[in-house]
């Protein structure tokens, strides 16, 4: 019942969605906030992915590629000129990009890192990915916390056993009909409430008799938070999703403002390659070509960051950064990024648990009426 169904099966308040499921998009959001506000900010997060290792990237990616992409943008806005031209020019011009392209790069890689925080809504992301893959925070927190799901099971399976203990010899004693039913739920509804307690409480450690105890998915913060971090940086919060978030988002004008800043100078700046363009060209063919050259940019940005090895190396870096914000948290303030799936659904949770013990206590009086009838 915590993790499926993962969408809402049934109509109205007669229905059912796996508690996680449908808080996964609050606890993205507090576990991003939670880390990142110890930490900093996203600006923070981009320096520690090492922006000279983006900018040689993007380099990498997009200098074999520059021959055709000049092409495509040639090919877009001015096809007759761009194929009568002589092949010395063509690969003047080639020659020029390539050698431009270290220098236009680093400072747009600067740029991004500066204005990271303001050119992304890290809030709108989590909330996309999550309600495209509704599954992904169930198999987060199945990975993160196996150990102490199984322990709960486990416990919850001994507790159920020992309440049963207690019932047996009170029907024997008094066999009235109501007994096993109103038992049965009892004993459900005691048992989900002590096995959601065993996961959250207490905060800290207690020495109790000869044992310390504290809450299950407390007491392995560390390994939790390694666990949690590496999924949510490999699934969620990647080097791709990001640069789609920068360009495709809500501020996505401002990205586009920003590289369109950085690759101006392209043309602009070089007083040879701008009076031919002019020339060849003319005025309004010179500024349909600089805009030709922004999109095919943008373009450029979505292939080289949509790199699988490149995600796959930068994703350990971001999960260190909110691993070890994990750790530093109070365990107050890590129960605050596990505990919202259950907490305001914890009484429904007991009352089901309840109700199936009721029904597991109807079906014994009625198996025990016809042995015995």
């Amino acid at each position: 019942m915590s993790f499926y169904p993962i969408k809402f099966v049934g109509a109205g308040v007669f229905g059912w969605q796996g508690v996680i499921p449908r808080k996964a998009e609050k606890m993205a959001h507090i576990c991003v906030d939670q880390t990142l506000r110890q930490f900093g900010d996203l600006n923070a997060v981009y320096q520690k992915l090492e922006p000279h290792r983006i900018a040689e990237q993007v380099i990498s990616q997009v200098g074999p590629r520059m021959d055709e992409y000049i092409d495509e943008i040639m090919y877009d806005t001015q096809p007759l000129l761009w194929d009568n031209l002589p092949l010395f020019v063509r690969n003047r011009i080639y020659q020029w990009g390539r050698e431009q392209l270290p220098a236009r790069i680093e400072p747009l890689v600067e740029d991004f890192g500066d204005d990271l925080s303001d050119l992304v809504d890290l809030k709108a992301l989590l909330s996309r990915e999550l309600e495209s893959h509704p599954d992904l925070m169930n198999r987060i927190f199945q990975q993160a916390g196996s150990v102490e799901l199984r322990s709960v099971i486990h416990r919850g399976a001994v507790i159920g056993a020992g309440l049963g203990a207690i019932l047996a010899p009170l029907w024997a004693r008094y066999p009235e009909p109501w007994l096993l039913p109103a038992g049965g739920f009892a004993i459900g509804f005691l048992t989900n409430w002590i096995a959601i307690n065993l996961i959250f409480r207490p905060l800290r450690p207690r020495r109790f008799l000869l044992w310390k105890v504290q809450g299950l998915f407390l007491r392995r913060q560390p390994e939790i938070s390694d666990v949690w971090a590496r999924l949510v940086a490999e699934e969620l919060i990647t080097v791709e999703k990001i640069a789609d978030a920068m360009i495709n988002g809500s501020h996505g004008d401002r990205t586009r403002a920003i590289i369109q800043k950085h690759l101006r100078p392209l043309l602009d700046h070089s007083v040879v390659m701008k009076l031919t363009a002019q020339v060849t060209v003319g005025m309004t063919g010179y500024t349909e070509l600089k805009k030709a050259m922004n999109e095919k940019a943008v373009l450029a940005t979505r292939d080289v960051f949509g790199d699988p090895a490149f995600n796959r190396d930068r994703a350990p870096v971001v999960a260190s950064v909110l691993a070890s914000q994990m750790k530093s948290l109070s365990p107050a303030e890590f129960q605050n990024i596990l505990r919202p799936a259950f907490r305001e659904e914890e009484f429904q949770l007991m009352v089901v648990g309840g109700v199936l013990g009721a029904l597991a206590g109807g079906l014994q009086v009625m198996v025990l009426n016809n042995v015995f009838a």
